[in-house]
C-alpha cells in the first residue's frame, strides 16, 4: 500500500493510492471503465456516453484521458479523478488520485476509495457478483481515523492571530453535540466543561444554537465551536479561538481527544 497527499498552490489537494493487483491491465481496465463492471465497486451508479459520464446523483463529469489500458481520467463535478495502470509482472500496478478541494476530507475520501478498491479487486477475483454493502459504522470510523494518521493531516493552524482546529469526525452533529454536553448549554452561563481547555478561563455562554454553533468569551477572545456538514458521514468541526495562537496545541489536543472517544 502507497498512500499520499500533494497540495498544490491553488489550495486543491490530491489523495494517491497505489494497489498491486493480481490481474492484468486489460482486464483492470475494464473493471474501471465499463458501466456492468463499474456497478460492482464504484459508489455511484454510472452511465458513459461519449465523453460524459453521469454519477446517478451530485454533478456529472467528462473523460478528459482514454489511453487504454494505461491512463483514464475523468472528472466529477470539480474534481478529478485519475486511474494509471502500468504492468507489474503478470499484474496491475494500480495508481489512483483524486484531485478536490476539501483538504479536510481526504480521510474520508481515502476511506471510501479503499474500500471501492478492495470490492474491485473481489470483483476481478470473482468474489463480488454485485456492489458489496458499506462497511458497518465502527469499521468505517476506525478506517477514517487510521487514514487522517497515515495521511498525516494537519488540524491545528494559526489563522488571523487566533488558534484554529478543523477536523472531520465520524459521527454526525447532534452525536457530537450530545457527547459534549451541548444540551445543557445556556447563554449567560459557563460553558459545559467539553467545550473548554485547561489554561483558559471561560466566560458565559454567548450563543448556543443546538449541534450548530457555541461561543464564550475568554479574556483574549471569543471561543467558537462550529459544527456543519462534512465529507462523508460526519460533523465537520471547526474551533477558533480568536486572539490567542499560545493556546493552539491545547485545542488540538481537546478536538483529538473528542475524536478519539467517538469512536467508542
Amino acid at each position: 500500500m502507497n498512500e499520499a497527499l500533494t497540495l498544490h498552490p491553488d489550495g486543491r489537494t490530491t489523495l494517491r493510492l497505489q494497489r498491486r493487483l493480481p490481474h492484468p491491465p486489460e482486464k483492470v481496465w475494464a473493471a474501471i471503465t465499463r458501466p456492468e463492471h463499474l456497478a460492482a465497486w464504484f459508489p455511484a451508479e454510472v452511465t458513459i456516453d461519449g465523453d460524459h459520464i453521469g454519477y446517478g446523483f451530485g454533478p456529472d463529469g467528462r473523460i478528459t484521458a482514454n489511453d487504454p489500458p494505461r491512463t483514464f481520467t475523468h472528472t466529477w463535478g470539480d474534481d478529478v479523478l485519475s486511474w494509471q495502470l502500468t504492468p507489474d509482472g503478470g499484474g496491475t500496478l494500480l495508481t489512483f488520485s483524486h484531485t478536490f478541494a476539501d483538504r479536510h476530507g481526504a480521510a474520508s475520501f481515502a476511506a471510501g476509495w479503499h474500500t471501492c478498491i478492495q470490492a474491485m479487486l473481489a470483483h476481478l477475483d470473482g468474489r463480488a457478483p454485485a456492489r458489496p454493502a458499506e462497511p458497518g459504522p465502527a469499521s468505517s470510523a476506525r478506517l477514517h481515523e487510521d487514514y487522517i494518521a497515515i495521511l498525516g493531516l494537519p488540524s491545528a493552524t494559526v489563522h488571523d492571530g487566533g488558534a484554529r482546529v478543523e477536523r472531520q469526525l465520524v459521527r454526525p452533529a447532534d452525536d457530537v453535540w450530545n457527547l459534549l454536553g451541548g444540551p445543557g448549554a445556556t447563554p449567560g452561563a459557563p460553558p459545559p466543561a467539553a467545550f473548554t481547555v485547561p489554561g483558559v478561563t471561560a466566560g458565559p455562554v454567548i450563543r448556543a444554537e443546538t449541534a450548530e454553533l457555541l461561543e464564550y468569551d475568554t479574556p483574549a477572545g471569543i471561543v467558537r465551536w462550529e459544527l456543519a456538514q462534512g465529507t462523508g458521514q460526519g460533523a465537520r468541526l471547526i474551533v477558533t479561538h480568536a486572539g490567542d495562537p499560545a493556546t493552539l496545541h491545547a485545542w488540538r489536543v481537546r478536538v483529538e481527544d473528542l475524536a478519539a472517544s467517538l469512536l467508542a
